[in-house]
């Protein structure tokens, strides 16, 4: 067989991610806070881009409308003129369609612009916090001054995990800290009585038995029952509770309902942690019979090709060639990013229009309306490829008048009815919830009974299936549920 090395020339289709395109994925995938981050630190790395202040908006408004402009406020050649180039013209016709549109938005109302005014003159000033280290250690230095248990105690305070509970042996505390086990118990004990009552147990049997003995519960039927009978007490068998503590299934009842009110994880009380706020991307408004949906952009910044970059480039012909191609070629980047910010605008107000649209009855009825919808649906109802959905719902909130909901809520799996008809998975767990919130507690439903019913109502759906959601819902099975 002859072998050889060459050159051929030949054609073959691929599809490649160019730079551009991935950033443009990537701006679509951004949360809106996030994403004002990434647009303000454009406007620091490109000149030709300018952020759009207040007074501009305001100057915008004030401009005569003509019959001209009028006539290219139509959304069809809105979305022409973003999709091709941004110039400054046009971009001042976006900009009036978008402030008419979003009007409440950026506070234009006398009323809620001096709300504003006045709000920017308030300092925020930041509330100091304890960690969970220092609130206990202040507990300790008011109680003792030596040396020794400080070093002891603030070794056991720093050992604790973010529930409370001891991680370290005993052992280990007083090898590290030079002492013996017996002072290590000592001041381990001094802790376990500061607040919150049970911090510093070394496992749930103790931090339960903490708490029941600060509650002078030390004698009674409940410390018994975590004392002795803990495994059996977690399996809730109260049969051979009864039997060996010789008590009636009532009284063991009762006292489980003491237990059950303690707090297993007692560090959790006082774990600071900065609070997580959930910033809508859209919002959903009724007015009428009608949804009428809306980004809430409202803090993201407002671009536009600054004029004096584009004069400099088409009047000054001594610019050497260095200096134009740099300014064209942030000028190109420029329009880019805007066309790409107003593409990005469009796409997430067509998802959230055909998601309403799937999922109408949810917004007029509730959670156990919902519908059974996939991203290929929405996908397809708005002639987009499926993963550009995935993107515009990963990681974004939706506010409506039903409350805020991760814009993923809305899509569930389906469940076949007897009439033909799909339920989603979501409206499922709603109703598995609702029927065992109405069971007689002495014979709880167990879930063959509950698939059982659901049948009866038209939806089909397997014994393992009820199963799966009770556990998904955090119900426990039905001998654990039993009362008596």
């Amino acid at each position: 067989m002859d072998m050889k090395i060459g050159l051929n020339v030949g054609l073959q289709q691929r599809l490649v991610m160019t730079p551009k395109l991935q950033q443009a994925l990537k701006l679509l995938q951004m949360p809106t806070l996030e994403l004002q981050q990434v647009l303000k630190q454009e406007v620091l790395q490109n000149p030709l881009l300018e952020e759009i202040d207040d007074a501009d908006m305001e100057a915008d408004e004030e401009e005569p409308a003509t019959e001209e402009l009028a006539e290219h406020k139509t959304e069809e050649q809105q979305a022409k003129v973003a999709e091709t180039e941004a110039e400054s013209e046009e971009a001042k016709k976006e900009r009036v369609e978008f402030d008419d549109y979003f009007e409440s938005s950026f506070g234009l109302g006398d009323g809620f612009a001096n709300e504003e005014d006045r709000e920017d003159f308030v300092e925020r000033v930041p509330i100091a916090k304890q960690s969970f280290v220092e609130y206990l250690m202040s507990q300790m230095r008011l109680v003792t001054k030596d040396v020794k248990t400080l070093e002891v105690g603030e070794y056991i305070v720093g050992s604790l995990d973010d529930s409370g509970y001891l991680t370290a042996g005993l052992k280990e505390i007083a090898d590290s800290c030079r002492a013996t086990e017996e002072e290590v118990e000592r001041v381990l004990r001094m802790i376990q009585t500061f607040d919150p009552i049970g911090v510093g147990a070394r496992d749930l049997k103790e931090c339960l038995l903490i708490q029941l003995m600060a509650k002078g519960m030390g004698d009674t039927l409940a410390a018994r029952i975590v004392r002795d009978h803990f495994e059996e007490f977690k399996q809730k068998k109260y049969l051979d509770l009864s039997k060996a503590l010789k008590v009636s299934m009532k009284e063991i009842q009762e006292e489980s309902h003491v237990i059950g009110k303690l707090n297993p994880k007692p560090g959790l009380d006082i774990l600071v942690e900065e609070p997580k706020y959930v910033i809508p991307d859209l919002v959903v408004d009724r007015i009428g019979d009608r949804y009428i949906i809306s980004l809430n952009d409202r803090n993201i910044p407002r671009l536009r090709i600054s004029q004096s970059y584009r004069d400099e480039l088409q009047q000054n012909v001594e610019l050497d060639t260095e200096a134009k191609d740099f300014i064209q070629s942030r000028l190109k980047n420029a329009k880019w990013l805007i066309q790409t910010i107003e593409q990005r605008r469009r796409t997430m107000i067509k998802v959230m229009e055909a998601i309403v649209e799937e999922q109408k009855e949810f917004f007029e009825k509730g959670a156990a309306f919902l519908r059974p919808l996939t991203l290929q649906q929405v996908a397809s109802r708005i002639s987009m490829h499926e993963s550009t959905v995935s993107r515009v719902t990963t990681n974004k909130y939706v506010q409506t008048p039903r409350g805020v909901y991760e814009l993923k809520y809305f899509f569930s799996s389906s469940l076949s009815t007897e009439d033909g008809d799909e339920v989603s998975a979501k409206s499922a767990k709603m109703k598995i919830k609702g029927i065992i919130a109405k069971e007689d507690t002495r014979r709880p439903l167990s879930d063959q009974k509950i698939a059982d019913i659901l049948k009866k109502d038209g939806l089909i759906i397997a014994r393992r299936t009820v199963a799966k959601y009770r556990e998904q819902l955090g119900i426990l099975p039905a001998r654990h549920r039993k009362q008596y």
